[in-house]
């Protein structure tokens, strides 16, 4: 039996929003941002919220029918994330602003990710994907993706994402993600590999 995917909207926003609080409050980059745990834990769903909003505003959010995984895209045009630069660089800052004034790392993070992120082409990208925790392993987050992926193939479109470790990368390469050949290093933290996805014609499916 298939995973039913539905596409989310403002109602679904408490359940995303937790979902990924609890998904991602471990997560290596996360505890980059946020490195102390009780502090983390205050903020840390704040950002959450932040990022449902931006999806909502700049692409779409799709979850499972159970509401045990959620992937949130954006719709990016040729141009970049904001297609105005002014706009690009004053995304960052604002979103410090309104999340953690004092936490410079949520401002850097986002600078650093603007940075890497093609601007040549337009493309959909897969900004976070989030599995409960006692659901993970059931293919609920490649179903997620595969359903956007497909569509792209259909469309010829394009598709990026940061992968955030080394297991993630393994299963985007095997979707048809490739490496774009420089790692994104955070200052004293992890690395995120960016990746590219081609439209795959049908003879590439076959």
């Amino acid at each position: 039996m298939g995973v039913e995917i539905r596409r989310a909207g403002e109602g679904d926003r408490a359940d995303v929003v937790r979902l990924l609080d609890e998904a991602f409050m471990g997560d290596p980059v996360s505890c980059w941002v946020f490195p102390g745990e009780e502090h983390r834990r205050r903020t840390h769903g704040a950002m959450m919220g932040a990022f449902f909003d931006m999806a909502l505003a700049e692409g779409y959010v799709d979850v499972t029918e159970d509401g045990a995984a959620a992937a949130l895209w954006w719709s990016v045009p040729a141009g970049g994330p904001d297609g105005e630069g002014q706009a690009e660089e004053d995304g960052p800052a604002q979103l410090r602003q309104a999340i953690d004034p004092e936490n410079e790392r949520v401002e850097l993070i986002g600078r650093l990710t603007d940075a890497s992120h093609p601007t040549d082409r337009a493309h959909q990208y897969l900004h976070m994907i989030a599995v409960r925790p006692d659901r993970q392993g059931e293919g609920l987050g490649t179903a997620l993706v595969t359903a956007v992926l497909d569509r792209c193939d259909r469309e010829g479109a394009h598709a990026y994402l940061e992968a955030s470790n080394a297991r993630s990368r393994d299963l985007y390469e095997r979707l048809g993600f490739g490496f774009t050949g420089t790692p994104l290093d955070l200052p004293g933290g992890p690395r995120m590999w960016p990746m590219w996805r081609e439209p795959r014609g049908p003879e590439a499916s076959a």
